[in-house]
């Protein structure tokens, strides 16, 4: 037979979605995963649709998970991320998908990794790219994750069952401290110019940036970035000068795809978000815009929305800066699809800033179980 069939689940976690794959079946080599994935999710796809496979021709609809047992203590589970490019034969493991995050502890239970009652379930994450703990917590009905529910979220249609995340200690997970450079802000120089930027390692490695800086509004929606050839190829030079002085690469060229992601933020403005909805300059603190695999994305990625909130509570960082004052423990963020609060604990002692946590709220609903194929030969 030219294919061979692999138990897997479709879910969607927060605004993304992925196939997720228990460890057992799935062959340890780390090679044979990334054939598989690209494979599983159609890539790589030259006209960008992923048509022959899983995927949605976006990053946030690329995407791979693999859950298997514990290997740290204080976890119920293992969770694995893998982005998987769309245009090219490429599988990222150097990141977390915080949106996908919300679909582990549900998939634990519903698979039996976890047992838990009706009631409120706490699953314990050990997320194996960053090496950090995340405590999902959400709604048990008949023994299975609750899907049903009135929480609404910005970028998902429709209302699901609230599922909680706690990303604990987010700091350091790919460079291993907060602000890798030791400083709130930091200068990038490109072509002569130079940019500030706040460099961020809390839930994934993040570098912001200034609207303003750039000629940007910082209300323009994705397709109206991705117009401007000249601002990606300026955002992604950028991400590759910080990458260098982040530590996670030795030159720009050699700079992870996935990491670090790149936003620019502004003060909060009037804007109309994709659903046409006009969002009120008195909704937020402080608007993004964030690009993830080379992407303008139609919302913001989860761990770059809590990375965003972490800077906003340094002291002296671009977006404290250019934030207005948060009127609550959380910090309200505004991206093309709406509007994404961040609760982040963050203190400063003689070592330095460190982030005690960070929280944020999303859904989950498992879309479809089964098989999926893969050719034969990659097995």
């Amino acid at each position: 037979m030219d294919q061979a069939f692999i138990p897997a689940v479709f879910l969607r976690g927060g605004s993304s979605k992925g196939v997720f794959f228990h460890a057992k079946d799935l062959p340890a080599d780390r090679a044979k995963q990334d054939a598989i994935f690209l494979s599983v999710l159609g890539s790589p796809d030259p006209y960008g649709r992923q048509l022959d496979g899983m995927g949605g021709g976006i990053s946030s609809l690329s995407k791979a998970v693999i859950i298997g047992p514990p290997t740290h203590p204080e976890a119920d589970v293992d969770y694995t991320f893998a982005q998987v490019a769309v245009d090219r034969p490429l599988v990222d493991w150097s990141s977390n998908c915080g949106n996908l995050s919300s679909a582990v502890g549900p998939f634990a239970v519903d698979e039996g990794l976890v047992r838990a009652s009706d009631g409120e379930a706490l699953v314990r994450i050990h997320q194996v790219n960053t090496k950090r703990i995340i405590h999902a917590r959400f709604l048990v009905r008949g023994r299975r994750a609750a899907t049903e529910g009135d929480f609404v979220m910005a970028g998902v249609s429709g209302s699901g069952a609230r599922i909680r995340l706690d990303f604990l200690a987010p700091g350091g997970g790919a460079t291993g401290t907060l602000l890798p450079t030791g400083h709130a802000i930091d200068v990038l120089e490109h072509c002569g110019r130079r940019y500030r930027a706040t460099l961020v390692d809390a839930a994934n490695a993040c570098v912001f940036l200034d609207a303003a800086e750039l000629g940007l509004a910082g209300t323009e929606g994705p397709d109206a970035i991705e117009a401007q050839p000249t601002i990606m190829a300026l955002l992604d030079a950028l991400r590759r000068v910080a990458a260098v002085r982040m530590g996670l690469c030795a030159t720009p060229e050699a700079a992870p795809l996935a990491i670090p992601k790149v936003a620019v933020v502004s003060a909060p403005a009037n804007y109309r978000a994709l659903d046409g909805q006009t969002i009120g300059a008195t909704t937020h603190e402080v608007a993004v815009r964030m690009i993830s695999m080379e992407r303008a994305h139609r919302a913001v990625p989860l761990t770059g929305g809590m990375a965003l909130g972490v800077a906003c509570r340094i002291e002296g960082s671009l977006p404290q800066l250019i934030a207005a004052p948060s009127r609550d423990d959380e910090v309200r963020l505004a991206n093309p699809s709406g509007i994404l609060s961040v609760g982040a604990e963050v203190r400063r002692d003689g070592a330095g800033w460190f982030a005690e946590s960070a929280v944020v709220f999303r859904s989950a609903r498992r879309l479809m179980q089964g098989s999926v194929a893969v050719p034969t030969r990659l097995l």
